[in-house]
């Protein structure tokens, strides 16, 4: 049979395949972002740049690399209702380069309402412990290393060891090096009896830790309970520990070294040790060091007998911090409760004790021993079992004055003067410090979100910018620390523009060149630090050039936001100057060799940020007095006038 003949190519084929070789040809002369297929949204999205800011100056690889790698064809049958695209999940995700929750790696099913248990338990990404070990009989169970460097982990433990006897349980490593980790630990060891937990470098350097431990150990007999390096240089985590303890008896918690040197780490301790018996609770080093530490006790020990608590040097040079005490010890038979080199902080925090040891029973000591602070209140506490010894506020009101007395020799001695917490070196300097042959600490500037791209804009407008719509869209509970995340995200967009600030959230790549070309016109470049060499080390700076001739000027500056997919929170930044500087190493035989494209902005009004800021802290001075400069982390970007 005789073979057809060629057709001939349609005009449509014709002019996209010179279209395609025209863009090829281009993107291999600009040296900049790699040839992209034209019929793919990335394409559209450079055409789109290319209109709207005509200068024609190359396209930075870093900035091309978040644009959306769905194909011609996904990106045309994109779903447009939430549960249409819920239902393609986890597919699309992997396509698109989204964050999604990812499915469990273990068969859940094999270790729910298991009785006696197994451990060790190594390796476990996302599993299922419901009910697990529930009347079991002595035993350990282990778990290390469980959950580790994970994008998004998802642990369950409700119901876990539930009126079991003499069972031990250990957590070593857990949730570690995590990013946007959620524990469930709720009516875990319930109705216990004996036994003992470890929590030991738990969540540790993770990003937004978040962990439930609701009714945990309630009701259990004579349990032991540890957590150290618990939260450990955590960012943005929140932990509940709501009806832990409850009418336990003798159950001991120890707290250890809990959420030091973390930054803006929420904890709440809701109904902890109500109506418990005889419980011993310990926080020791806790807190210490740490960035805007929050921490809630609410009904904490209220109706509970012969119990005793004790903090001990908590929350010792941290930054600011806020601790709430509300109707702590109330009604409590023979509590006690001591409060030992509490609030120590480096910058001044506030503390409210509410309703403090109040109620019928004063049979209660309640001591307050080299406690310092700055902005405590003290509001319906007991009038008698509460001893103000070594005490030390500045702001203390007229009503509260005739107890709080302390010699001046020991108010001389805990005055916290010296400011111990500072910033990560290098994260802020001065002006003056970026010149040719200074040698200097870099910060980590590593980025440490998880790995996401852009939504087309026409895809991400299918998608209410609001937490139901994108909990339904993805499959997030809210009540996760991504879910959690969503929600903060969205009230961070949503919140008024400070003083002088014009702001926006981008939700696409379209977004983002759009707000820059509002604020600043269509003549601009984008930049950002080329790589991470030289973070968490000293370096020596090379040849430093100011852009724009190193005049003052105004830029526009975008950060990530925690999101599935990428969005940036973009605002104009007035009265700043931008520098590029070549990044040499400083130490060893590559020393004086360049290493890194470093690119740093100085703000020269600072008269509005608040006095706590790290930055004063790190360089001193005032708002208003300094300049602050610092480098454009990797992830994050700065828009200015082309030079």
């Amino acid at each position: 049979m005789a073979s057809s003949p060629p057709q001939p190519l349609t005009r449509t084929v014709l002019a996209a395949t010179l279209l395609l070789l025209l863009h090829n040809a281009a993107a291999r002369a600009d040296g900049a972002s790699p040839a992209v297929n034209p019929f793919t949204a990335k394409a559209a999205f450079i055409r789109y740049w290319n209109r709207k800011v005509p200068n024609n100056r190359p396209h930075p690889a870093f900035f091309v690399a978040k644009l959306s790698p769905l194909p011609a064809a996904d990106s045309a049958s994109f779903p447009s209702a939430l549960p249409d695209i819920r239902a393609s999940l986890p597919a699309l995700c992997t396509k698109a380069a989204l964050l999604c929750p990812g499915p469990a790696t273990t068969d859940a099913a094999s270790l729910t309402s298991g009785r006696r248990g197994g451990g060790p338990f190594k390796g476990y990404n996302n599993a299922n412990f419901s009910n697990y070990g529930t009347g079991g009989v002595a035993g350990t169970d282990s778990f290390q290393k469980y959950s580790p460097d994970l994008n998004i982990a998802a642990d369950s433990f409700r119901r876990y060891g539930r009126d079991s006897s003499g069972r031990a349980d250990s957590f070593t490593s857990y949730e570690a090096d995590g990013n946007v980790v959620t524990a469930n630990f709720t009516s875990y060891a319930g109705g216990a009896t004996g036994g003992s937990g470890s929590f030991a470098a738990y969540a540790a350097e993770t990003n937004v830790p978040d962990s439930t431990f609701t009714n945990y150990d309630a009701a259990a007999n004579g349990r032991g309970r540890s957590f150290a390096s618990y939260s450990q240089e955590a960012n943005h985590g929140e932990n509940g520990f709501s009806g832990y303890g409850k009418n336990g008896n003798g159950v001991r918690e120890t707290f250890k070294s809990y959420g030091n040197e973390s930054n803006v780490l929420a904890s709440g301790f809701a109904n902890y040790g109500q109506s418990a018996n005889g419980a011993t609770d310990t926080f020791t080093g806790y807190g210490v060091e740490g960035n805007v530490p929050e921490n809630r006790f609410r009904s904490y020990g209220a109706g509970g007998n012969a119990g005793v608590d004790t903090f001990k040097n908590y929350r010792d040079d941290g930054n600011v911090g806020d601790d709430r005490f509300t109707s702590y010890a109330k009604g409590a038979n023979g509590g006690a409760a001591e409060f030992q080199s509490y609030g120590n902080s480096a910058n001044p925090g506030s503390t409210i004790f509410k309703g403090y040891g109040e109620g019928t029973n004063p049979n209660h000591h309640i001591g307050f021993k080299e406690y310092a602070g700055e902005n405590n209140t003290f509001k319906g506490y007991a009038k008698s079992g509460v001893d103000f010894k070594g005490y030390h506020n500045t702001t203390v009101s007229s009503s509260t004055a005739a107890v709080l007395t302390v010699s001046a020799e020991a108010a001389a001695s805990m005055h916290h003067e010296h400011l111990k917490w500072s910033p990560e070196p290098g994260k802020f300097f001065r002006e003056r410090e970026l010149v040719a042959g200074n040698r200097m600490p870099m910060p980590d500037i590593r980025d440490k979100m998880p790995p996401r791209a852009f939504l087309p804009r026409a895809i991400a407008a299918r998608i209410p910018f609001e937490p139901n719509a994108v909990s339904e869209a993805f499959g997030l509970p809210l009540d996760t620390a991504l879910g959690k995340a969503v929600a903060s995200t969205v009230a961070e967009c949503e919140r008024a523009p400070s003083k002088g600030e014009t702001k926006r959230c981008a939700t696409s790549a379209e977004d983002v060149v759009d707000f820059a070309v509002e604020v600043l016109g269509d003549d601009i470049v984008v930049r950002s630090t080329a790589s991470t060499a030289g973070g968490g080390g000293r370096v020596q700076l090379g040849a430093v050039a100011g852009v724009d001739g190193g005049r003052v000027t105004r830029s526009v500056s975008c950060h990530q936001s925690l999101f599935p997919y990428l969005v940036y929170y973009c605002h104009s930044v007035p009265k700043v100057r931008v520098y590029e500087a070549d990044i040499l190493a400083a130490d060893g035989s590559g020393s004086g060799e360049k290493i890194n494209r470093g690119v740093a902005i100085c703000h020269l009004d600072t008269s509005d940020w608040s006095p706590a800021h790290g930055a004063f802290v790190a360089l001193g001075g005032k708002p208003g007095e300094v300049e602050v400069c610092h480098w454009i982390f990797e992830g994050d970007m700065t828009w200015t006038v082309a030079d």
